[in-house]
């Protein structure tokens, strides 16, 4: 029997690695005979990175970088496999856990740091990236990114624009002849997994400006910023990106990176899923089981587990998922190809005791899965 585990971390207690290894060791206690196949899996946001590395052999480079208030930090990003894929994620240079919550403020935030990395990893000689934008403590639109990568950024005067969202609304000009020609023979692959546009009530600044410490005046100046950017990122490359669905990711990065680096926007678990092959898996498969800490009604959006779930089933392989918790609206997964969904936890407990024994808890879980699962065969 070929059993595929493709499951998500479990934030703050196992990578998705982790919890494959925990699963496939429950499955193996019901079926010994069993083959079974640990994919880890991620949805674009963060554990991605360290997902692909883990499922592709891959290495971490460590790499100092600005962190979005400029102070250096030890950062990095992940090669796969292949030797020549990257895999950067925005929270590691531009993350809003970088930065204590009484100094957020996306006026002066910046995603310098993340070009930062794109330029340390076009030195590795990568040429595809692949992007995770989750968690970012900035509202620039990419302009830091670009800045960092060798694009001049001047008011009217010509005198180059300082750096954070509050500096775009003096932006007159950007001159790109200084900007890293290595670009142009590079693939850029955004996980991005919002419709949200650059500029207007449902652009990046009005709907995420306030996670990231945005005051309602500070929201409209960065709004009007965002928009001036656009404005003359039109004039200069042809392109307007002000309500393009998906631009308005991680502060509107998305959308510096569609204009400037051809980006491509995709779904997070989408990408994952190609990266790791794991329809060619489960094609060849019998049962699939994934996972992820929290499963609910939010899960069949663009989730992991749904992810998966989809893919098997077209290939007409049951899908059963273990949860850490299991919220309201779980019903919904039914239709997208989940056969169930198994809670993990197997007596009364605090979620840190949880979390401390999700280990063993998922394979108890995984061994009465297939139990159950035999009485079929």
């Amino acid at each position: 029997m070929n059993i595929v585990i493709a499951p998500d971390s479990f934030k703050g207690s196992l990578t998705a690695k982790e919890v494959g290894l925990a699963v496939a060791a429950g499955v193996k206690r019901a079926l010994p005979e069993s083959v079974a196949t640990v994919i880890p899996m991620a949805d674009g946001g963060e554990g991605t990175m360290q997902c692909l590395i883990d499922a592709t052999g891959g290495r971490f480079v460590e790499a100092v970088v600005k962190n979005p208030l400029g102070r250096d930090i030890k950062s990095g990003f992940g090669i796969l496999g292949d030797g020549s894929t990257c895999v950067i994620e925005v929270a590691m240079s531009s993350g809003l856990y970088l930065i204590d919550k009484q100094e957020r403020n996306p006026l002066l935030t910046s995603t310098y740091g993340f070009g930062q990395l794109i330029a340390a990893a076009l030195d590795q000689g990568c040429r595809k990236f692949i992007l995770g934008l989750g968690g970012s403590a900035t509202n620039d639109g990419g302009a830091g990114m670009l800045q960092a990568l060798g694009a001049d950024l001047l008011d009217e005067e010509g005198n180059p624009l300082g750096f954070g969202g509050g500096q775009l609304g003096r932006l007159a000009h950007i001159r790109t002849s200084g900007l890293d020609s290595r670009l142009v023979e590079s693939s850029f692959v955004v996980a991005c997994d919002v419709d949200n546009p650059f500029v207007g009530p449902s652009g990046a600044s009005e709907v995420f400006g306030p996670q990231k410490g945005a005051s309602p005046d500070m929201v409209r100046e960065l709004d009007e910023g965002l928009r001036r950017f656009a404005d003359v990122i039109e004039q200069t490359r042809g392109i307007s990106i002000h309500n393009m669905p998906g631009t308005g990711a991680a502060g509107g990065l998305s959308g510096g990176i569609v204009a400037f680096m051809n980006g491509k926007l995709e779904s997070g678990v989408s990408i994952v899923i190609r990266e790791t092959g794991l329809e060619a898996a489960i094609a060849k498969a019998d049962l699939v089981i994934t996972g992820e800490g929290q499963v609910d009604f939010q899960t069949a959006r663009g989730k992991t587990p749904c992810g998966v779930a989809h893919v098997a089933r077209s290939y007409n392989v049951p899908v059963v998922i273990l949860a850490g918790s299991v919220g309201k609206g779980i019903e919904s997964l039914y239709e997208h190809g989940v056969s169930a969904v198994l809670s993990i936890v197997n007596r009364p407990m605090t979620l840190d005791e949880a979390m401390a024994q999700a280990g063993p808890l998922l394979e108890q879980a995984a061994e009465q899965a297939i139990r159950i699962y035999r009485i079929k065969l």
